[in-house]
């Protein structure tokens, strides 16, 4: 059973991974309307994965005899006005949601919280790979220079996503 401290901040991190997706979504929109559908497919598929971090949150908290709640969801700042912006903003919204993860282990090892704590090794561990593509992706556009020849070609590589 959570304690309440957990299930709130369990709660709250559940709230942001649903706005995550929205965002991602948001960004495939932009790449949709520029028209780059391979990063387009990109951001969908981080949506699908961010909803599906989500429903684990969502799974967990149920599973712990919690009480999932749904407060209204953020709507994302929109337009970007490059590629380069938006994967900025995905780099550093996934280094907001690590540090929101971090705090969420601080407080179950603080709370003494050990199945809390396993369950969010699995999060810890998800975030370093969630920074990492981001940046990568971040670090081709900002070296090779946000045109649209380079976008095409990287457009085509990152549509290859699956």
């Amino acid at each position: 059973m959570l304690k309440k401290t957990v299930e709130d901040a369990l709660n709250k991190q559940f709230n942001a991974e649903l706005y995550s997706s929205y965002l991602y979504l948001a960004m495939a929109a932009y790449f949709e309307s520029v028209p780059l559908r391979g990063f387009a497919r990109w951001m969908r598929i981080q949506s699908k994965e961010e909803l599906a971090h989500g429903m684990k949150i969502y799974d967990y908290i149920i599973e712990q005899q919690g009480s999932p709640k749904f407060p209204v969801i953020e709507a994302p700042k929109t337009p970007w006005k490059s590629a380069g912006a938006v994967f900025e903003h995905s780099y550093a919204h996934e280094q907001k949601v690590t540090g929101m993860i971090n705090s969420l282990m601080d407080l179950a090892v603080k709370e003494k919280d050990y199945a809390t704590q396993n369950f969010l090794g699995w999060f810890v561990k998800e975030q370093v790979e969630e920074e990492a593509n981001a940046s990568e992706i971040l670090a081709q556009i900002t070296m090779m220079g946000d045109k649209p020849g380079i976008l095409f070609h990287l457009d085509h590589i990152i549509g290859k996503r699956e």
